[in-house]
């Protein structure tokens, strides 16, 4: 059983009520992740609330020397956490370690908390008296987070959320605990003090006992929209803040005067890498003009040629998506895209790996035609499938993406600078690549999202992040005016 790490220290839940930890490979339970109580909720929150006062108290200089020593720990320690996540969640094991790459940036760039969580003043707004704006921590805040990056996606949250002075308890998906519970045997070892992070295990019980407990000042969330969605309501009705990252339905681009070649191999690795399951792969190209056959042809023979398997096995392109229950919806909705009217030019349902009978295996897809009417044009499969849809000119294309209800990522590939300036300026998404695939923002940026991708106001990431996890304090002062001591 994974045990709940709480007030510095690791401890076995009470639960009665368990998740299996399966490697979607092998389809091996390598873990079993304990439904933690509301009450186990609430040991957290108090653990975190008597942290607080000490840890605010900490000079922001010396808060960031725990990340410093977090950082090296995470870049020794990289290839052990990368295989954790490749086991429990089926990704390559290079993908893993570049999951892991990208949750360090994030802790980089919490080392600047000192210049980022600065505010400004402004002597003398009227004769004697000077005014000053101040940053604050919030408290204790909490952070759920999905099972598609069980590394990355934490770490969006935790270094910022620490670093600014808060106190922190995260859930991590049921499905993937092992990367994060070795994560906190890390935090462990920079000597962090007892309390400031915390972990609870569980499922819909332990989110909704963070919603709902009085002293969690703020929840980041990152899942589907419908939970999203219930997250953001039900926070919001709390008093709390809130920054949930919901579904995508990301779109494509392709122009005539694309670079084909550099396009297709983009879009591949966008549509099929991580299996698809992450919220910024490339779900539809829309191809406009001669590039409908052009591109059609080439994506087919690339997504052909992708190895699937075990992401530990070396020259292994892809993995197996998450669940056996994936695998099912995934390849249901493939074949609701067809009965619509699309054609499965490559079709990876059924697919058989040597020696992984039972892994949840779905190989690169590619339906071309599908209509622009389908249900499937707007639905998140969270899968290596990718549709192609076809447009006479860009003004068509642009207006197919305006109708998504999602926005998270729109990219587009050309070698017009006219074309890409329109593109940038107009597409309806928060993440906008420009011949990229996944335009995944550095750690510096906030990772965006519009619609129903993103329910807040500020995002993950960077100076977002700060204002998140701060609140702010304006302070005006006047002194007597007295003779000045003479020392």
């Amino acid at each position: 059983m994974v045990p709940n790490y709480v007030g510095g220290r690791w401890a076995a839940s009470a639960a009665t009520e368990f998740v299996d930890v399966v490697n979607p490979a092998t389809a091996e339970v390598i873990a079993r992740t304990p439904l933690s109580s509301a009450a186990e909720v609430d040991g957290a929150v108090q653990a975190a609330l008597a942290a607080f006062p000490a840890w605010r108290r900490t000079p922001p200089g010396e808060r960031i020397q725990f990340l410093f020593k977090l950082k090296n720990l995470l870049d020794e320690h990289i290839d052990e956490l990368a295989r954790l996540i490749t086991v429990e969640n089926g990704k390559t094991f290079g993908e893993a370690k570049a999951e892991i790459r990208r949750g360090i940036e994030n802790v980089e760039v919490a080392c600047g908390i000192p210049l980022m969580m600065q505010g400004y003043n402004l002597e003398d707004v009227t004769p004697g008296v000077d005014e000053m704006q101040i940053r604050q921590p919030l408290g204790v805040v909490a952070a759920i987070t999905p099972f598609n990056f069980p590394a990355m996606i934490p770490f969006w949250f935790l270094p910022y959320a620490i670093a600014c002075g808060n106190t922190l308890i995260l859930k991590p998906s049921e499905r993937v605990p092992l990367t994060m519970r070795r994560a906190f045997e890390l935090l462990a070892m920079t000597g962090l003090p007892n309390g400031v992070v915390n972990l609870v295990n569980g499922g819909r019980t332990v989110v909704d006992a963070l919603i709902d407990h009085p002293d969690v000042r703020a929840i980041s969330f990152v899942g589907s929209t419908p939970v999203a969605k219930h997250v953001y309501t039900r926070s919001a009705a709390n008093g709390k803040r809130m920054q949930c990252q919901g579904g995508a339905k990301n779109h494509v681009i392709v122009l005539p005067d694309a670079d084909m070649d550099l396009a297709t191999q983009i879009i591949a690795d966008s549509a099929f890498g991580c299996a698809g399951q992450r919220c910024l792969a490339v779900s539809v190209a829309v191809t406009v003009g001669d590039a409908q056959h052009t591109f059609r042809d080439a994506i087919a023979r690339a997504a052909s040629g992708i190895r699937i398997g075990n992401g530990l096995d070396t020259g292994v392109q892809m993995g197996p998506v998450i669940t056996r229950e994936s695998k099912a919806r995934i390849e249901s909705l493939v074949a609701a895209g067809v009965q619509e009217g699309a054609k499965p030019v490559v079709d990876g349902r059924n697919a058989q790996v040597d020696g992984y009978a039972e892994g949840n295996f779905v190989a690169p897809t590619v339906l071309d035609g599908l209509p622009v009417s389908s249900s499937l044009a707007h639905t998140e499969i969270f899968g290596p499938v990718l549709s192609l849809v076809h447009a006479s000119s860009i003004d068509d294309a642009m207006e197919f993406l305006r109708r998504s209800p999602f926005g998270n990522q729109a990219s587009l590939f050309t070698t017009s600078g006219a074309a890409a300036r329109r593109f940038r300026y107009e597409a309806p998404a928060g993440n906008i690549g420009i011949n990229i695939g996944v335009a995944a923002p550095m750690a510096y940026f906030p990772f965006s999202g519009w619609k129903e991708s993103f329910f807040g106001i500020l995002h993950g990431q960077g100076r977002d992040a700060v204002e998140f996890y701060t609140e702010s304090k304006v302070v005006i002062e006047r002194w007597s005016r007295q003779e000045t001591r003479k020392f």
